[in-house]
């Protein structure tokens, strides 16, 4: 039988890297009544298959549902398998491409397969929402319709832009965030978990539940994880979000030495924006690292943290292994300058030859040239590039150029 934490201490543990939380008062309540009860609340997360691997900037909400199965409470990973079949139209400034029945269960297959590196499979409920949305006759599709109001689906900020701006939206994508919430009322969602960019879509689930004589779930947010080419500017942490499409994405499946040299190559200051959303060491853990660690260290443990979510231990220590053997703290030095370069003109990446000379780490083109063809660049760790035709997409980047020079390069 499961012995349920104080409320007070559930929320201080569940509150980490939140955006929004509605409501506090209702979720402590609802933590209350599952302790005196003792009964786990049900905890909703919702994915639609729309790609076939996963990344770390889903890792975030991943987290925070571990977070809530290891304090006891129910957790179900549903699988939009329906849903990916219309799109979600969130974020979108056109309307999406449908994916086909056999792209949506690929997709499904693989994310169920990588979701339980994280979560324990033991204790996680996976649900399809096929199951229910694809018994609905026409009449139960009007009926849910009748329950929410075109003035309200206008409020959400990405309809709102499109509609002024005379661009198109089709009427199904009005329907997209009723099925959504329609699942928080088959499942009867004590709380539902998303990306901040979800929040318009799990506030419709609230006010379903509430139409169908239900509860009204706890809706919970996280920050979308910027990608590795962010960078500093005033201070704050500035880049699109983690994304394959933009290259700047830490694959959950790619090779354990990838994985790790990308971790690596990261900023500084990026570096302690995945620790505070990704890293389950403590708050206090973290700002101890922050303040006496060097930062090439809590940069390593970082990276074998996370590495290690995904593959063996035995793995992570050799992929640690040949990075520092790459990339010895002796050769490297502390203070390695950071440069920041858009592609080229009419393409998506950026020629090795022409970094290294707007870097100045090369004095001109033909060095550059000389230098790669004579074996003089290293890049990430990984072995020495010598094909001067070499692209570098947009990223993180770090250089050592002969004996003595380094440079650490974001391609935007």
């Amino acid at each position: 039988m499961t012995e349920f934490l104080a409320p007070e201490t559930q929320l201080e543990i569940l509150m980490r890297g939140v955006v929004d939380l509605h409501t506090r008062e209702s979720f402590l309540e609802k933590l209350a009544k599952s302790k005196a009860q003792n009964k786990p609340l049900i905890i909703k997360l919702g994915c639609d298959p729309t790609a076939p691997d996963l990344h770390l900037g889903h890792l975030v909400v991943l987290r925070k549902m571990r977070q809530f199965q290891d304090l006891g409470h129910q957790v179900v990973f549903l699988v939009g398998d329906f849903t990916s079949r219309i799109g979600d139209p969130s974020g979108k400034s056109e309307t999406r491409k449908p994916l086909t029945d056999e792209q949506v269960m690929a997709n499904a297959k693989t994310y169920t397969d990588q979701v339980f590196r994280i979560l324990d499979r033991e204790k996680t409920q996976v649900r399809f929402n096929s199951e229910w949305l694809g018994k609905m006759s026409a009449v139960d599709l009007i009926a849910l319709s009748a329950k929410y109001t075109v003035a309200r689906i206008l409020e959400r900020d990405d309809f709102k832009k499109r509609y002024t701006e005379g661009r198109a939206i089709s009427v199904h994508e009005f329907i997209y965030p009723l099925l959504q919430g329609y699942d928080s009322v088959e499942l009867r969602a004590d709380v539902e978990l998303g990306g901040s960019d979800q929040l318009f879509n799990l506030l419709v689930g609230r006010q379903l539940q509430k139409e169908y004589g239900q509860e009204s779930q706890i809706v919970l947010t996280l920050p979308l994880l910027e990608g590795t080419d962010a960078h500093v500017e005033d201070g704050k942490i500035v880049g699109a979000k983690m994304s394959k499409s933009l290259g700047n994405y830490v694959g959950i499946t790619e090779p354990v030495d990838t994985v790790y040299g990308k971790l690596m190559s990261i900023s500084d200051e990026l570096m302690w924006r995945y620790y505070e959303l990704l890293s389950r060491e403590s708050s206090a853990e973290i700002q101890e690292r922050k303040n006496s660690w060097h930062p090439m260290d809590a940069k390593h443990a970082l990276a074998y943290e996370l590495a290690a979510c995904f593959n063996s231990e035995e793995d992570v220590r050799k992929a640690q292994e040949a990075w520092k053997a790459q990339f010895s703290q002796r050769a490297m030095p502390s203070d390695i300058p950071e440069f920041k370069l858009k592609t080229d003109a009419g393409s998506h990446t950026l020629s090795l030859v022409n970094a290294l000379a707007l870097t100045k780490l090369a004095p001109s083109k033909s060095e550059a040239r000389r230098l790669i063809q004579g074996g003089g660049v290293r890049l990430d760790g990984e072995d020495v590039i010598e094909d001067i035709q070499h692209e570098l997409p947009v990223g993180n980047y770090i250089f050592k150029v002969g004996k003595r020079r380094w440079g650490r390069l974001i391609v935007e």
